[in-house]
């Protein structure tokens, strides 16, 4: 499975419901998602992609992917796609940092290993435990009855998780939060997310709001680790770390301090599905649950996604989120898909998923 060509295509993704509003202002309608191709002497094609939350939200962003790419694609060309370490090391060896850009080629690698072996990609992060789970969706920051329709609205349609965005004053974010988990019952989730958008003193004061609403989990209220650890010892809601699990270390750190109950596990910012496959498993041994997701994308990222929470025990997976069902655009018919607010894997080889390269246009550069 040697790599004989890399081709970096771009395309945009557009949110679903028009606005998608957190805290500190930001608001996306669109963005820039790569997707990148590797192809193998033996005609084979690997498939991976990554979509930066714009320019504020990591320190990632879609022209710094396709620029950390075009750097690192000519290293890879002669290389093994089957030996996941092997194109990692060359990947760093050629550009230090930018973990984000180098997922796509790391989750490539993946669907060629899989197709391979004719395994899915979840059958190598360590076998299909779970053919279907449930999935969230998150509620953009707005005046609390829209928030309280829009909930209502996904209810019908079989979601029964809501990662609810606040981050504002604490006193308007309490009132956002009550109407979501008054349009909620019993057997829902409801996850207030500040997306580190409070300081530890605003937090401290809006956890205090919240602690009495039923269903409710705090999500990132601060920047910062130490800030988030300040607001724990402050508030008895269970909390998800987000931002902040950039890699092993961090867990781990962030689980020596008592930090959290449950950490966002998203893909691209870990550096793609072998090192999320990593802290997968920590924090399946350690008792942390995990919501398994990524900074954005469309049906590629999807797909990655939906393997390594297929692959994740029953008992660690807190929830998952389909990010093509949260865009418009599609690029392999809209596959991985929806039932009834659950999440349904491929069972195909690789990723399971066949890309309409013909969707993407010409590639923005290749290396041969």
């Amino acid at each position: 499975m040697i790599i004989s060509s890399i081709d970096v295509f771009g395309y945009d993704v557009t949110y679903v419901h028009g606005q998608y509003v957190m805290s500190r202002g930001r608001v996306i309608t669109s963005l820039p998602s790569t997707v990148v191709r590797l192809t193998t002497k033996d005609g084979r094609a690997g498939w991976g992609e990554v979509c930066p939350l714009g320019t504020t939200y990591l320190p990632s962003f879609g022209a710094g992917a396709r620029a950390a790419l075009q750097q690192i694609a000519p290293h890879l060309v002669g290389i093994d796609a089957a030996n996941p370490a092997r194109v990692r090391q060359a990947m760093d060896d050629a550009l230090m940092g930018h973990d984000y850009a180098k997922s796509a080629v790391d989750i490539a690698c993946w669907d060629l290993l899989g197709q391979a072996a004719g395994l899915s990609v979840s059958t190598l992060l360590g076998g299909q435990i779970q053919p279907s789970y449930p999935l969230y969706i998150a509620v953009p920051l707005d005046e609390p009855p829209r928030m309280k329709d829009y909930v209502l609205a996904r209810k019908a349609e079989g979601i029964r998780r809501f990662q609810l965005k606040i981050g504002g004053a604490p006193g308007d974010d309490a009132a956002r939060a009550r109407a979501v988990v008054d349009a909620t019952s019993d057997g829902d989730t409801v996850i207030a997310d500040a997306n580190g958008g409070w300081r530890a003193q605003d937090a401290g004061v809006a956890a205090r709001m919240l602690e009495d609403l039923p269903r409710t989990y705090l999500e990132q209220p601060c920047p910062t680790l130490e800030e988030c650890l300040y607001v724990r010892e402050r508030t008895t809601l269970p909390m998800v770390l987000d931002e902040v699990i950039t890699d092993v270390h961090a867990f781990l750190r962030a689980w020596h301090a008592g930090g959290m109950d449950a950490i966002n596990l998203k893909i691209s910012r870990v550096g793609g599905l072998t090192k999320a496959k990593q802290i997968r498993d920590l924090a399946q041994t350690l008792g942390i649950r995990l919501t398994i997701e990524d900074t954005w994308g469309g049906d590629v990222t999807t797909a990655a996604i939906s393997h390594l929470a297929a692959s994740t025990t029953r008992e660690a997976l807190f929830t998952v989120s389909f990010m093509n069902t949260w865009v418009n655009e599609h690029i392999a018919g809209g596959e991985p898909r929806v039932q009834a607010g659950m999440g349904i894997a491929p069972t195909g080889p690789g990723l399971g998923i066949t890309v309409d390269a013909a969707r993407l246009g010409a590639p923005l550069f290749s290396a041969a």
